[in-house]
């Protein structure tokens, strides 16, 4: 064996991508040959300041590496003239400037980033009967005068209580300390906020103006996903959703999936106050970014209605989630909670209100609370099954009579990470595929271009970015057109050139990869589908199968009359290739439906309704837990679920929309083995 020492590890955040350079290299190229999304435009003199990227110290089992303090060249005069001229944020470096001398973690933060990420937790058409928490209120005021003693306050509290049947209401310090002058300009005619509690009593003012007030008063609904946060602002008087805005959750860079999370928190010494830190940073830069879109000040923003997994959840209230890093896997606390927007240091109204969702139980969170309150699987006749597609898939199954939840550890590949030339949802990013059975040959469509790549005019269509690489859409897509095409067996296994007949396949040590896009001629990537990422998918679409199969036992049922694909994510895939992959139970594709963000839309549902609040705190508490990692059954479903789309369960509704060959191939071989191939 070899003695001679190898060169330092470089891991780029979010994208988890890797190499070994020599030291000395400039961490922007080793980003380029990589393909890491890290912006320049001055050619790396250090003028530009695209390259900005963070580096991260200490131990990061999940990518085996320790980073140290010295991993990086030392700060230079370059990175100096300009942090004193235009200002860096502290702990940035710029990748032009700064070499690999040791192992280290670049997180690549979004701003430095070519192809932005098209956040897709859209805002979904609902209606919603309007029933805010906050209202409000126009009041004609008894003036004071020396026959009656009683306080202003006192006095507006009367009106409210005579003329809008408001009992019980207290008065914010702030508020009072203004209410004099308000009292006077208005002539006694006042418009006052009130925000009344989960219970509707003792609500609370918490603004007031001089006379008839002609403006409004807006909410925020955040859905803060592990791995992107969407907020959404609405009129709390008209309903209407006025501004979204989505980014990157920047915890990813503690880790992709939760379990890396809560472990960053278990190794690193109030690890979780960072984490905690970063996503607070980003809700108030969302805030800022709808706000500035609607043209409404921070101030008016007087309430807000924020769901979360578990992990996202205690994080946001800055709780350490260690507990949910084993079993019993116990929650801080489950029930929905009322806090002060201060108290959790958004930037909002003084006296903001924030609501959050309660956790169901577990690792099923506010998130699963709030898509059962959009989707209302408590409410059907039919026996409903709700997958919440993400890093960490939620699923709830039932109807009028029960309904059962369970969490399912998918992991990131879905997003893209853990795949060869996968990405974030991005301009340029492969998101719809299709294959010619016979021929094998490719066609497909990227974000941000209406044209397939077979269409004419398809390279100028898609502008300078080109093909970048494939989000998660596309590599379910193109995956289960394999299988349809009889590129990959039953089992996962890529069969050789020969064995399939064509040259699209190309052997990568043991094993074959499929080439989907050569665009090396162009200066472009070259992107293939490798027997590595079919396993990602693989093990990834097995755990949700699983999940959804156990639910199915504990409701004593083999089918189910209808599926819903909720999450950003779900809203993309495409229910036929979802069900050839197995990623869920087979059912008619025409009983099978996006919800789009459901999480999201039930924040809003939530924010705009306080009475669907009461609703949803009396369904969880009758939502049954059902725990995928203490359940025997789970490791028996998940082994048979690898199979595409499934070993033993029979896929009747599949069979009459697609025949999939009956091929297999060994793996390993130098041919790829095919042993043998029927006719389809």
């Amino acid at each position: 064996m070899s003695d001679t020492p190898r060169d330092p590890l470089v891991v780029f955040t979010p994208s988890g991508k890797r190499g070994r350079f020599p030291v000395g290299t400039p961490i922007l190229t080793a980003a380029r040959q990589l393909g890491v999304d890290l912006d320049s435009v001055c050619g790396g003199r250090g003028i530009c300041s695209k390259c900005q990227i963070t580096p991260m110290y200490g131990d990061f089992p999940k990518h085996g590496v320790a980073s140290a303090p010295d991993a990086l060249s030392p700060w230079n005069a370059v990175e100096e003239r300009y942090k004193s001229k235009r200002g860096l944020i502290e702990g940035r470096r710029l990748g032009c400037q700064a070499t690999v001398q040791g192992d280290v973690v670049i997180d690549v933060p979004p701003e430095s980033q070519v192809h932005k990420q098209v956040v897709r937790k859209r805002v979904e058409a609902r209606e919603i009967v309007m029933d805010p928490a906050t209202r409000l209120h126009y009041v004609e005021v008894t003036e004071p005068d020396m026959h009656n003693p009683r306080g202003d306050l006192e006095r507006l509290l009367d009106a409210l209580r005579d003329q809008w049947g408001l009992e019980g209401l207290v008065c914010d310090l702030r508020t009072l300390q203004g209410l004099q002058p308000v009292l006077r300009q208005g002539n006694w005619r006042v418009t006052v906020a009130v925000h009344q509690g989960r219970r509707r009593s003792n609500g609370r003012i918490i603004q007031a103006w001089p006379g008839y007030f002609e403006g409004s008063i807006y909410g925020i609904a955040v859905d803060v996903g592990s791995t992107t946060i969407a907020c959404h602002l609405c009129d709390l008087q008209s309903g209407e959703v006025l501004a979204s805005a989505g980014l990157m959750n920047p915890q990813i860079r503690f880790g992709e999936d939760l379990m890396s999370r809560v472990s960053y928190s278990m190794m690193n010494p109030g690890g979780h106050t960072e984490m905690t830190a970063a996503v607070r940073e980003a809700l108030n830069t969302l805030i800022g970014q709808v706000a500035d879109e609607a043209g409404v000040g921070r101030s008016q923003i007087v309430e807000g209605v924020l769901v979360g997994n578990p992990v996202m959840h205690h994080l946001l209230l800055g709780i350490d989630p260690v507990e949910l890093g084993g079993a019993p896997f116990a929650l801080a606390t489950s029930d929905a909670m009322t806090l002060w927007a201060s108290e959790l240091g958004l930037s909002m109204h003084p006296s903001g209100r924030l609501y959050i969702l309660p956790c169901i139980a577990g690792h099923v969170g506010a998130d699963a609370a709030a898509v059962a309150l959009s989707e209302s699987p408590h409410a059907q006749d039919e026996l409903m099954l709700v997958v919440d597609v993400g890093t960490n898939a939620e699923i709830l199954l039932g109807n009028r009579e029960k309904v059962l939840a369970c969490s399912s550890p998918t992991g990131p590949a879905f997003e893209g990470a853990q795949i060869s030339s996968g990405q974030r949802a991005a301009p340029g990013a492969i998101e719809r595929v299709r294959i010619d059975p016979e021929t094998c040959e490719p066609r497909f469509r990227v974000i941000g271009c209406e044209l397939w790549s077979d269409d004419l005019g398809f390279v100028e269509a898609a502008g300078p970015t080109g093909v970048t690489g494939i989000c998660g859409s596309g590599i379910i897509e193109v995956i289960a057109e394999m299988r349809i095409a009889g590129i990959i067996d039953e089992d996962g296994a890529i069969g050789s050139a020969e064995a399939v007949g064509t040259p699209r396949l190309v052997q990568e040590g043991r094993t074959w990869s499929y080439v989907l896009w050569d665009g090396r001629a162009a200066g472009g990537p070259l992107i293939t589908v490798t027997q590595g990422d079919v396993r990602a998918i693989q093990l990834a679409k097995a755990a949700l199968y699983a999940g959804a199969r156990l639910l199915m036992d504990q409701m004593g049922v083999d089918a189910v009359d209808r599926v819903v694909l909720a999450g950003a994510f779900g809203a993309h895939i495409s229910p036929l290739h979802a069900m050839v992959l197995g990623m869920i139970p087979d059912c008619p594709l025409e009983k099978v439906s996006s919800a789009g963000n459901a999480a999201g839309t039930g924040a809003r549902i939530a924010l705009l309704n306080a009475g669907a609040r009461r609703e949803i705190e009396a369904v969880v508490r009758r939502i049954e837990k059902v725990e995928t990692a203490v359940e025997p059954r789970f490791q028996e479903h998940f082994v048979s679920a690898m199979a595409l789309p499934h070993k033993t369960a029979p896929f009747p509704h599949l069979g009459t929309l697609v025949s999939l060959p009956a091929v297999r191939f060994e793996q390993g071989g130098e041919d790829g083995g095919r042993r043998r191939r029927r006719a389809r």
